[in-house]
């Protein structure tokens, strides 16, 4: 994996090659270096947090401990045990969209699948709790769940970081180990080498022609400098989605969406969303819990279920009847499912998110996500993303949290080790906030 990384992160899979991550630097890596090397002499374990923007994220963590960490430790005059690497958590909904080969791949590089939803996937929490604390390499977790698509925004943070820091504490003062326990928030962000505006007017303009819309030219003279256009053109392209959305929701699932005037643009998203989520809610007859992304891991566990069904031993034995009635289901679901994850590709958009930076990056986050949603319903198979350009990775190494000191504090109080918990993933929310500022 580390000979191939390069040229996985710049060509990947995707059908058109100048789509990849040309260069990676890293800002604190020393920081993870002399964590390491604490790691290996018994004195700390720690787990990597990490945010999780873009589907590369991943790979660009492993060139981050298998490339700049050792080169960090090498101009500090740190000495480090090779291999520097780390135990990863994956969702195994990863592996059924991508194949079998993926999770044969990952169970040989370290990873843990975990499956989210309405039921507690004890087998992976209580891997990943040994691994914490036992295992012979630290270990990386997305706190935020998946992926947002912004480099600039971090989701809320689920709760499951701060409680395997905790548990990992209590694990070793029951085995009388005196170890630090500590989380390490990780920042990754995308920049493109050369602003893509050419690529992001052409890119537009698709969406606008695949929506619609009438098609609005940009001269050749004014691309690179018209940033109030782009943003006058996603958001008169955002208002007719949104548009189109509601009367597809109002006529054919009947739902009360009353048109309300002057209402902006994001509470009419946020209510669309919402919209989205109950339709697939009412068929799976699952109530609404939490917030946007909260529901759509419910649902998307309730689609497994639905699809991919443990209580036929062996489909290839059903009688026609059967087979047909349980292909009509998943069929269905999976189909149910696409409006769950139309919603995933908005809950991280914000009113401000253009506004106070009108670069092409950010353009180009919200304009690919209206690509991914026009192309979810085009097609239930959502294709690879169209290139903007060459891109560029920041890695940036927050601060290490000690959740030892936290968990000293609050033991033996299970209502101030709640709150601890609470505490500590707010605080590292505002770690990786802090971090891509």
């Amino acid at each position: 994996m580390r000979w191939f990384l390069p040229f996985i992160l710049r060509f990947r899979t995707r059908p058109w090659l100048t789509a990849g991550v040309v260069k990676i630097e890293a800002e604190n890596a020393e920081i993870l270096a002399e964590l390491y090397q604490k790691f290996q002499a018994g004195k700390i374990r720690f787990l990597i947090a990490f945010r999780h923007p873009e589907v590369e994220d991943p790979l660009c963590m492993l060139y981050l401990l298998s490339r700049l960490v050792p080169k960090a430790a090498r101009q500090h005059g740190i000495k480090l045990q090779e291999p520097i690497h780390s135990h990863f958590i994956y969702e195994r909904g990863m592996t059924i969209w991508a194949g079998n080969w993926l999770g044969w791949l990952f169970s040989r590089v370290g990873g843990v699948p975990v499956r989210r939803g309405r039921r507690v996937d004890r087998l992976a929490i209580q891997t990943a709790r040994d691994l914490f604390a036992n295992g012979k390499m630290p270990i990386a977790v997305a706190p935020e769940g998946g992926t947002n698509g912004h480099s600039g925004i971090v989701s809320p943070l689920e709760p499951g970081v701060a409680q395997l820091g905790f548990w990992c504490v209590e694990d070793l003062r029951k085995s009388d180990r005196t170890e630090t326990v500590f989380i390490v928030p990780v920042a990754i962000q995308y920049r493109y080498v050369q602003p893509p505006w050419t690529k992001l007017n052409w890119l537009l303009s698709k969406l606008e022609a695949d929506s619609g819309l009438a098609v609005q030219s940009i001269s050749q003279s004014a691309i690179n400098n018209s940033t109030e256009i782009y943003h006058q053109r996603i958001c008169l392209l955002g208002e007719h989605l949104i548009t189109e959305m509601e009367e597809f929701y109002r006529r054919f699932y009947h739902q009360d969406l009353p048109q309300i005037p002057n209402q902006t643009l994001i509470p009419r998203l946020h209510r669309l969303l919402d919209t989205s989520l109950k339709v697939t809610e009412q068929y799976f007859n699952i109530q609404a819990q939490g917030n946007f992304i909260d529901r759509c891991r419910r649902l998307e566990d309730a689609g497994w279920n639905y699809i991919y069904r443990e209580d036929i031993a062996d489909i290839h034995k059903l009688p026609p009847l059967k087979r047909g009635l349980a292909d009509w289901i998943a069929e269905e679901a999976d189909l149910r499912m696409q409006h769950m994850r139309i919603v995933e590709s908005f809950v991280a958009i914000t009113k401000t998110y253009l506004q106070e930076q009108p670069t092409s990056e950010r353009f180009a986050e919200t304009a690919l996500l209206m690509y991914d949603m026009l192309t979810r319903i085009q097609d239930s198979t959502l294709p690879g993303r169209p290139s903007l350009g060459l891109r560029q990775v920041q890695i940036t190494v927050g601060e290490p949290i000690s959740v030892t000191e936290r968990w000293e504090k609050a033991q033996n109080n299970r209502h101030a080790a709640r709150q601890a918990a609470s505490t500590l993933t707010q605080d590292l929310q505002t770690a990786l906030e802090n971090l891509i500022s």
